[in-house]
């Protein structure tokens, strides 16, 4: 049994990259080593093949695309892993952002071939918002890859942050032979070995062996010169997001990733202490307090489940505890936590600062809410943002038109869309940020609900929520513009335009209105 406090034994962590980079390949390899499955799947498995544990929705499955956050929980090497494989897909922006809201440190996967790319730079600006650390692991060097060095100086350039290799490649390609840990002198050749080769350094005679005879001497000036001219790994410089470890492995052929798993056990941080309205909660203090981040309904479609995922941000969260829900200010039992490995799940019987730990609840818990045992904060970051695309639903079958509310209801509180009601009680909108999440709110209408629908356009393109100082203008503002105004899941007033002229005619007009398009989940019961 380890002295080890629980706090300083978590490492929640989310993976991230541009789609078809690999990732989710890397995390399958990654819970191997926790011991939580005993063969990975790869994503686009054969007909018979096995299936991606993190991948656990069919529209997934079938695209070989994450669409959703998997939650998975682990141990290895005495830390407790708290892995979140978000979605890569940009239409799935939202639900990604707020997935970085619970994390500590992340792990940037790049394609060896491609490099950086737009989505990867995304997501990129949004960790260093949040000052979140992040190691980079690039893959997929068993196949014909980039220079190293132009990989690094891409890394540096487009994302303004000092790289420091941990491990260098052994060839790449097909001669893709293992690789040199440059602070320890340790060659690995596959993740299946326990223990890796002590060497004397790239002259070492024990590399001739893994290298075509003709490949050895170029890889040797290149393995020295990595040493001499790149920047040496400087923790304090990590934990702050001003340098990123490399790591280099091939995670569909067992390369790099015991590396980068003991890197993450070794440096990656403990759960760190976070911003509420009132003050900054510490991780090590005594009081339970958490916040919903991501709601996950039908995980389970025999039992119409619905789980809270909240992320603990201090204290002791255990089963049977009261904790007060700040939006409400009513107290809830917290009566069956769990941990998941994707869609299997386990009960636990208590979680520490850092873990994320699933609430089964019957809609009582939404995305941003905040548990306590007793303090009214509220934990900020958890944002909403304006749709980019929106669609009436058309319903096939009048008969089910209540069905169907309710099963809006559950999609938009799961954040899968947004719902939007009209004043006029015209029908029903929905907004995505893309177009594939339209796809999956389709599927999932059919397969979980035995709804089928289709969409009609509409004439609004632009959504913005209104706020303003002086209620007459607000009032006058209303009543003005009734066929334009709908309430969201919150019964908070949007107004819709028909395009970016119409908008800013009315901005003009009414100097006294705030039409945001970045709206906080968070409320207390004080401000609701």
């Amino acid at each position: 049994m380890t002295d080890t406090p629980p706090v300083a034994r978590r490492r929640t962590f989310a993976i991230i990259s541009h789609p078809d980079a690999g990732k989710t390949t890397l995390t399958e390899k990654l819970l191997m080593f926790g011991g939580a499955i005993q063969m990975a799947g790869e994503v686009r498995a054969k007909r018979n093949g096995s299936q991606t544990r993190s991948d656990w929705m069919a529209i997934e499955r079938a695209r070989g695309i994450s669409v959703v956050t998997s939650v998975m929980t682990f141990e290895y090497a005495d830390c407790v892993f708290n892995l979140l494989d978000t979605p890569g897909h940009e239409d799935f922006s939202e639900d990604t952002y707020r997935t970085l809201s619970a994390v500590d440190s992340a792990v940037m996967v790049i394609d060896a071939a491609k490099g950086i790319e737009a989505r990867t730079k995304k997501l990129f600006e949004v960790c260093r918002l949040r000052d979140i650390p992040i190691i980079t692991f690039i893959n997929k060097l068993d196949r014909e890859a980039r220079d190293r060095f132009d990989l690094l100086d891409e890394i540096e350039k487009t994302l303004a942050l000092d790289t420091a290799p941990v491990t260098w490649p052994i060839g790449s390609g097909r001669s893709f032979a293992g690789t040199l840990d440059l602070r320890r002198n340790l060659v690995r050749r596959i993740d299946t070995d326990e223990e890796p080769t002590p060497v004397s350094g790239p002259d070492d005679p024990f590399i001739d062996q893994l290298l075509p005879a003709h490949e050895v001497e170029a890889w040797r000036e290149e393995a020295s010169l990595a040493l001499d001219a790149c920047q040496p790994f400087d923790l304090d410089a990590f934990r702050e997001g001003h340098l990123t470890p490399v790591f280099f492995g091939s995670a569909l052929r067992n390369f790099g990733v015991r590396d980068l798993i003991d890197a993450i056990a070794e440096i990656a941080p403990a759960p760190r202490d976070q911003a509420a309205d009132q003050r900054v909660v510490a991780a090590e203090e005594p009081r339970m307090s958490g916040f919903v981040f991501k709601i996950q309904a039908n995980m389970d479609p025999n039992h119409r489940d619905r789980i809270a995922f909240i992320r603990v941000c201090s204290g002791k969260l255990t089963r049977g505890m009261k904790a007060k829900l700040v939006r409400t200010g009513k107290p809830i039992t917290v009566s069956a936590p769990q941990f998941f490995f994707a869609r299997e799940r386990g009960i636990v019987d208590e979680a520490f600062a850092g873990d994320v730990v699933g609430l089964p609840n019957h809609g009582t818990l939404r995305i941003g809410d905040t548990l306590t045992e007793g303090e009214d904060i509220v934990f900020r970051g958890v944002p909403s943002f304006a749709p980019e695309i929106l669609r009436r639903i058309k319903l096939n079958d009048a008969m089910k038109a209540k069905k169907l509310r309710e099963a809006l209801q559950q999609m938009a509180e799961e954040g899968v869309v947004q719902l939007f009601l009209p004043h006029d009680g015209s029908g029903a909108i929905v907004g995505v940020v893309g177009a594939l999440q339209l796809d999956v709110l389709k599927e999932r209408l059919q397969a979980e609900y035995g709804l089928p629908i289709d969409y009609e356009q509409t004439r609004f393109s632009i959504c913005r929520w209104l706020q303003a100082k002086d209620k007459v203008d607000y009032e006058k503002f209303l009543n003005a513009h009734g066929s334009s105004i709908a309430d969201d899941l919150d019964g908070d007033p949007v107004f819709l335009a028909a395009n970016a002229f119409s908008l800013k005619y009315e901005q003009d007009r009414w100097p006294g209105l705030s039409f945001t398009d970045v709206k906080d989940y968070q409320k207390s019961a004080k401000a609701a």
